[in-house]
């Protein structure tokens, strides 16, 4: 989880130390923090959850033979038809229990990456099911549910670009 007071992930917090644990399954994601800098001023793109209509930013599974911030960049292109550079230093991490229909429960621990969008595409794989919203990094925390998610985004406003 995003301690508040720097930008790297608090050291305890990893799936293999919570996986010990035995209270839930833990499970590892990345996630994109889609941004680009309008006069001087930075915008973080959010998008809409697919079945609950929240307020998230592009997030999902590790994919096998991609590193971290690789499935960043494929989630937000597949969930928010995003292209652009993304950083390979962890913006830092939070986490969610994620209610999976038909099976158990599970902590999410998502790392985020940074993603420099050069490019928003109109037509991408969830376009019909999602919608997106360019925000400052103040509105951005406000959205969101995760208050260490929302740590990172008021974080990420006070940083240069």
């Amino acid at each position: 989880m995003f301690d508040g007071r720097s930008d790297v992930p608090c050291p305890g917090l990893s799936v293999e130390s919570l996986s010990l644990s035995g209270a839930l399954p833990v499970y590892a994601q990345s996630a994109a923090l889609c941004y680009r800098v309008l006069n001087n001023r930075p915008e973080i793109l959010l998008i809409t959850s697919r079945r609950a209509r929240r307020w998230i930013i592009p997030k999902g599974w590790q994919i096998s033979g991609l590193t971290p911030s690789q499935t960043a960049a494929r989630e937000a292109w597949e969930e928010a038809g995003v292209l652009g550079i993304c950083g390979t230093d962890s913006l830092g991490r939070f986490a969610y229990v994620k209610n999976r229909p038909g099976k158990a429960s599970a902590l999410c621990l998502v790392d985020v990456f940074p993603l420099h969008v050069a490019r928003l595409e109109a037509h991408y794989p969830e376009a019909a099911e999602r919608k997106r919203r360019w925000v400052s990094p103040k509105k951005a925390a406000s959205k969101v549910s995760s208050p260490d998610l929302a740590a990172l985004l008021n974080g990420f406003g006070s940083h240069p670009h």
